[in-house]
């Protein structure tokens, strides 16, 4: 079941004066672009169909007990989805599949309009077909964190499609999809 953090907790008040003197919008955004992060698709049933969206903000956050995260900003079409959901499925995506990045970047009504991407698990979430790596959720907090809510997940179930696969995840840098390449280990 979904808990909220408690403000008791917080270290800083992000609407004290102090914040002030932090940096703006735009030059925040250009710093993190050149950090690259791996491409996910999170899906979930809000009670009236399925929900999904992509995020490139994953995480993983505890081996024992098994936690990931992920953030949602508060102004997403599926945030109210989100904080009423007890379960949930993040999708790791293959460096073949910006299709679905792409697809889950647009608007809602788009997202599950082709039924042969997806199925339901026996749980009743929604999840796409052929994704290497997909990890089922149980919500075990919500926590609000400026503009946006940081999900922490229990997982309860994983699936690898094929762990031999030579194929790598799909990654966004600088606002542009990549895949990765070894470098050369020799010195």
């Amino acid at each position: 079941m979904p808990t909220s953090h408690s403000p008791v907790a917080d270290r800083t008040d992000a609407t004290a004066p102090e914040f002030a003197l932090g940096v703006g919008n735009e030059e925040y955004r250009s710093a993190l672009r050149r950090h690259p992060a791996g491409v996910t698709v999170v899906t979930l049933d809000s009670g009236n169909g399925p929900v999904g969206f992509t995020a490139t903000s994953f995480s993983s956050l505890s081996l024992n007990p098994p936690l990931v995260s992920f953030n949602i900003t508060h102004t997403s079409s599926s945030i109210d989805a989100v904080h009423a959901a007890d379960s949930l499925v993040v999708h790791l995506l293959g460096e073949d599949q910006r299709h679905l990045a792409q697809r889950f970047a647009r608007s809602a009504d788009e997202r599950f309009a082709d039924r042969s991407l997806w199925g339901r698990l026996d749980t009743g979430e929604p999840a796409l077909h052929d994704t290497p790596v997909r990890l089922r959720l149980l919500v075990h907090q919500l926590i609000p964190v400026g503009d946006s809510t940081l999900v922490v997940g229990l997982v309860a179930d994983t699936a690898v499609t094929d762990p031999e696969s030579p194929a790598g995840p799909l990654l966004y840098h600088d606002g542009v999809y990549h895949r990765p390449t070894p470098l050369d280990t020799t010195p």
